[in-house]
């Protein structure tokens, strides 16, 4: 049960951001361009930051959204997974293990990273604007899971609900859907 009134056919963030859409138009636009915007990350690789980051953070709302979108855009079910498992080990470049890395340590503190962090994503082909991004991801991801946990928000009563929020995250992006969300409505 949230801690505030929130439209219930609404689970997670999406109850939130329509709660306040205020708030909510610039953390949409600044996800929309880190996730969706010019990179030399894949959006795929960038879902899988937001991944780890809330797998971490525990957050179950975001933690299988961005699993759900990562997968979609990757084509697969096992990376994703695998990245949760042990970044170490999972089937990613040494630049994007070292990113998760980076990711991870971001989620954890932003002082856990340090300069041979850093140095390592360097030799693995990071950029300085690719380990820039993976750190805002990082932290805007931070903020998204201790608003969804803190706020007490619901989890789609239907797990189909994840498959559903990913295909509108891949196509439509993180903007509002032009007319809203009441055609969720049960």
């Amino acid at each position: 049960m949230p801690h505030i009134s929130l439209e219930s056919h609404l689970p997670g963030i999406t109850g939130l951001l329509e709660y306040s859409k205020e708030t909510a138009q610039p953390i949409r636009e600044l996800t929309q361009f880190l996730l969706r915007g010019p990179s030399s990350l894949t959006e795929a690789e960038r879902e899988l930051i937001a991944t780890v980051v809330s797998h971490g953070n525990e957050c179950v709302f975001c933690t299988t959204a961005h699993t759900a979108a990562a997968d979609l855009l990757a084509g697969e079910t096992q990376t994703a997974q695998k990245v949760k498992e042990n970044i170490s080990t999972a089937p990613v470049s040494q630049k994007m293990k070292a990113l998760l890395t980076i990711a991870a340590l971001t989620r954890q503190s932003g002082k856990s990273v340090t300069a041979e962090h850093i140095e390592e994503a360097k030799v693995a082909g990071a950029t300085d604007v690719e380990i820039h991004d993976t750190v805002l991801i990082a932290s805007l991801f931070c903020l998204y899971n201790r608003y969804v946990d803190g706020l007490g928000t619901a989890l789609p009563e239907n797990p189909a609900y994840y498959l559903t929020l990913a295909d509108r995250l891949v196509n439509h992006g993180y903007t509002r859907l032009p007319n809203g969300y009441d055609h969720l409505k049960k």
